[in-house]
């Protein structure tokens, strides 16, 4: 068996892959950092179970995190979003997807891409951590509360330190797999 870090060690298909594949993996592509960023406000309050089976409804129903189609959703679309059973119906957090496509996109017109802005928190090199177990992860860090603070003033929502930190993790700005994790930096080179 493969040791994992403890939150991945089950037997649901869509968490270890999440966990073997996509968690602490650095992301630069600016739709995959959109709908990661919408996804983890979507979770505020939830456990990442609860979003990650919806993953695809969401993707169907915000036209696969396209910022620009977003951007332009009417108070219909909102409404049918609302009444979407496939993803998680808040009301805030459905239009906190609206007003962060209005501010991703202005960031990339800004920062060239939104890669080039979210990336710079971390002067462009993911963080690797050397946790040796799941209770020494913390969740939040001076750059998480720095990066929400700054993403606030940009004018995103759902952006605390906290669900900056998720964030950071999901994207790979952050590696915290732990030591004994087979996905740890440390354990990949010592595999090839």
């Amino acid at each position: 068996m493969t040791d994992r870090c403890t939150w991945a060690a089950t037997k649901e298909p869509l968490y270890v892959e999440y966990h073997d594949y996509e968690w602490g993996v650095p992301v630069f592509n600016d739709r995959q950092l959109f709908e990661m960023l919408c996804l983890e406000g979507a979770q505020a309050g939830l456990s990442w179970w609860t979003i990650i089976q919806k993953r695809e409804n969401y993707r169907q129903a915000f036209d696969h995190f396209d910022a620009e189609k977003i951007a332009c959703y009417t108070e219909e679309k909102l409404q049918s979003l609302r009444e979407d059973t496939g993803i998680v119906r808040n009301k805030l957090k459905i239009q906190s997807v609206v007003t962060n496509a209005k501010a991703f996109l202005r960031i990339q017109k800004e920062y060239g891409s939104f890669s080039n802005y979210i990336w710079s928190f971390v002067d462009n090199k993911p963080i690797v951590n050397h946790w040796r177990t799941a209770k020494e992860v913390p969740v939040s860090s001076e750059i998480s509360d720095y990066m929400s603070i700054r993403l606030k003033k940009d004018g995103f929502k759902f952006v605390g330190g906290t669900i900056c930190y998720s964030y950071m993790q999901a994207v790979g700005m952050v590696n915290d797999h732990t030591l004994e994790c087979f996905c740890h930096p440390s354990n990949i080179s010592v595999q090839k």
